[in-house]
């Protein structure tokens, strides 16, 4: 079953604060995870926020979070001049700046304190912002353990994201080959029609990598340099993938109880 942590903090940011307090660690996760679209690196993400104390903090949800009528189930939410920049980006379609989300990131810099650990997702995305994160952390003295770098070459992406289909109704995502509809083309759960999204067609799958592999491939560099990127095979089922994770962290340091 899925651990959900309570993210309060980091969604809402500023002075926010999480109802639900992880266990104190000695030795607590901080990590950073790297992977292109279709690697599986979110289910990688779940199984050790599941395992152990660390929460997920993806840039990404704080976004979402904060367009949606909601606001991610944060009530009292009100956004702050680096969120109304960062949304007017995303309204006219335009990258957030490196300034803007480092702003953004340094009002939640309680949840990089957090006795739990992290698992930072969508951030760092380029060497410079990856410079600004090494000063926050050095002066609010905080280590990181290393940076998971998921890797699956792109024709295993292809085949592996290609064929999933999504119902048009309930969501539900099923695999023509891992995991197939009962009835081709019907969803299991509600009946509703299964189709293949946009970002899921094979054309789309290779720009998305050739962009990520593009961007990336400096940050890579960066944190090669610095003795913190561990490479990891993403072939196979999830449970290998994460046994593997755990192998690879298991090398360099003691890994905290599971919980």
């Amino acid at each position: 079953m899925k651990t959900v942590r309570d993210r309060t903090a980091w969604l809402l940011g500023g002075d926010a604060v999480c109802k639900e307090q992880p266990p104190e660690l000695e030795r607590p996760l901080r990590l950073i995870l790297l992977g292109a679209p279709g690697v599986g690196k979110g289910t990688q993400a779940e199984l050790i926020t599941s395992g152990f104390a660390c929460c997920q903090l993806s840039t990404g949800d704080v976004f979402r979070a904060a367009s949606s009528p909601d606001h991610g189930g944060c009530a009292g939410w009100e956004p702050s001049p680096a969120m109304t920049a960062a949304l007017g980006y995303m309204r006219r379609g335009e990258l957030v700046p490196d300034e803007t989300v480092l702003n953004l990131v340094s009002e939640r810099v309680n949840c990089l304190r957090c006795r739990g650990g992290f698992l930072l997702d969508g951030f760092p995305r380029t060497v410079a912002q990856a410079e600004a994160l090494d000063k926050i952390l050095e002066r609010e003295n905080i280590k990181l353990d290393a940076v998971l770098s998921y890797d699956l070459p792109i024709e295993e992406v292809v085949a592996r994201a290609s064929g999933r289909r999504t119902c048009g109704k309930c969501k539900a995502v099923y695999h023509l080959t891992a995991r197939p509809p009962a009835k081709e083309g019907i969803c299991d759960r509600c009946g509703g029609a299964l189709f293949q999204r946009e970002d899921d067609k094979p054309e789309t799958i290779r720009v998305r990598q050739e962009t990520y592999a593009r961007s990336t491939a400096p940050l890579i560099d960066y944190y090669k340099k610095k003795g913190l990127l561990v490479s990891i095979s993403a072939d196979g089922v999830p449970g290998a993938i994460f046994a593997r994770t755990l192998d690879a962290l298991a090398e360099r340091i003691q890994l905290p109880e599971k919980k």
